[in-house]
């Protein structure tokens, strides 16, 4: 692909917007952004917090831990600790520079702090309102469809910004994420001057791999990566075991960052820590790692354009797939074991469901990857998926369109019962 060609330098923009740093669960963390703006625009400290958030926030909120909180959950916390500490300038790493003097604060703020928490009804699944207010002067901000897309600041009545909250590839600095392709993805990730995205995955190798560690080091939730390195020693299950390790410790409220894809940190580290583990296990050069890794992320970003930021599919099941891609490209493969490998992993493992974010993310993670790696092992055996095979069609492209309509239509109702289910057990939204 040449380096002046549109396809490529859109694949370049969409890696450099996508791959970014960010602390903690990007719904709880995009809540603080949110917050930290209304405070700073408020220009005090609120006495009244009020969060209004779409169904799918709440689900991803309700049970993760928020890190520099002292492992406190929810939207109250998230709201809080945005309000209170945050950094309005830092967007997904918010409140990642938390001082000790504002931790201990944090219990005492939230005592004495009006906090009510509502239920929005919207068209966008990923949606937000904060309105902080002290006395009679109140701040309201508003995200909408991606985790740092301020749609309104709205002050005692004056509007300062508003906007749309679609986003769209006629907005300049939104690349046009239409022109991805399996077929456009190998290219890419084969002829690209590694220079380009070297700065980007050198970051996303260095953050994933640290708090993978971390996960396996220390006692993160479930620690299904520590159960999985029980349960045996092969390269496919260290695999699976330093994916899960890192969003073990990532639901659990380290402190470390990580480099996100397709606006997740679980579908970052998915989508990464398997072709990180694949390729020291190969004996992989670092240019087919870094490669390898340009299929990963960008097949995940693929399939995740056609499902949307959030939705009742599991968004680790995209990235394994991802990774899996990936896998098959550092064991020699070519585009067509590429994409027979990704159509037999998306025949497996689609509709997973995502019932918000929390411990078993990690395990979902696990078995994500498995399926990844197992769908080149079909092909590496001479067998796979054809079309008719449920929803599988002919055309890696058509096959993608359909996963991704099961997800983004198909499992809208879905979505809708789990946030029921978790709203009702809860008793309420915070």
């Amino acid at each position: 692909m040449n380096r002046n060609d549109k396809v490529y330098q859109t694949y370049l923009e969409i890696l450099r917007r996508e791959l970014i740093s960010a602390m903690g669960c990007t719904e709880p963390i995009a809540l603080a952004y949110c917050a930290a703006s209304a405070r700073s625009a408020l220009g005090c400290l609120p006495e009244k917090i009020k969060v209004e958030a779409s169904g799918n926030i709440i689900k991803n909120v309700k049970s993760v831990v928020v890190p520099n909180t002292g492992q406190r959950r929810g939207i109250a916390a998230a709201a809080c600790i945005g309000v209170l500490a945050g950094d309005e300038t830092a967007g997904l790493e918010v409140i990642s520079h938390v001082s000790e003097e504002d931790k201990e604060r944090l219990g005492t703020y939230m005592e004495q702090t009006e906090i009510e928490v509502k239920p929005l009804t919207s068209d966008y699944l990923l949606d937000m309102i904060v309105t902080v207010s002290v006395g009679d002067s109140y701040v309201k901000v508003r995200i909408a469809n991606e985790h740092t897309n301020i749609i309104l600041i709205e002050k005692n009545g004056e509007v300062l910004l508003q906007k749309d909250g679609d986003i769209t590839s006629e907005e300049k600095d939104v690349p046009d994420y239409s022109l991805l392709s399996v077929s456009g993805i190998y290219d890419f990730a084969c002829t690209c001057d590694l220079a380009d995205v070297k700065e980007i995955l050198d970051r996303q190798i260095s953050q994933n791999t640290a708090i993978s560690e971390a996960g396996m080091n220390k006692d993160y939730g479930a620690n299904i990566g520590k159960v999985l390195l029980k349960t045996g020693n092969d390269l496919k299950t260290h695999a699976k075991a330093y994916a899960a390790a890192g969003s073990d410790a990532r639901m659990n409220g380290c402190e470390l960052p990580v480099v996100i894809c397709s606006g997740s940190g679980n579908q970052g580290l998915t989508a990464s820590l398997p072709v990180i583990t694949y390729a020291k296990g190969l004996n992989a050069s670092e240019e087919q790692l870094y490669r390898a890794l340009l299929i990963s992320n960008l097949i995940t970003l693929h399939l995740k354009a056609g499902i949307g930021r959030l939705s009742a599919y599991c968004g680790a099941v995209s990235a394994g797939a991802g990774a899996g891609a990936a896998i098959a490209y550092l064991h020699g493969g070519d585009e067509e074991v590429v994409a027979h490998s990704l159509v037999n992993a998306l025949a497996i493992t689609s509709g997973i469901v995502c019932d918000g974010a929390k411990s078993s993310c990690a395990a979902k993670i696990a078995t994500a990857v498995d399926t990844g790696i197992f769908g080149f092992e079909m092909y590496q055996n001479g067998q796979q998926f054809y079309g008719g095979d449920g929803l599988v069609v002919k055309g890696v492209e058509n096959s993608v369109a359909n996963f991704a309509r099961l997800a983004r239509v198909g499992m809208r109702e879905t979505d809708l019962e789990i946030i029921r289910m978790m709203t009702e057990e809860s008793g309420n939204a915070s």
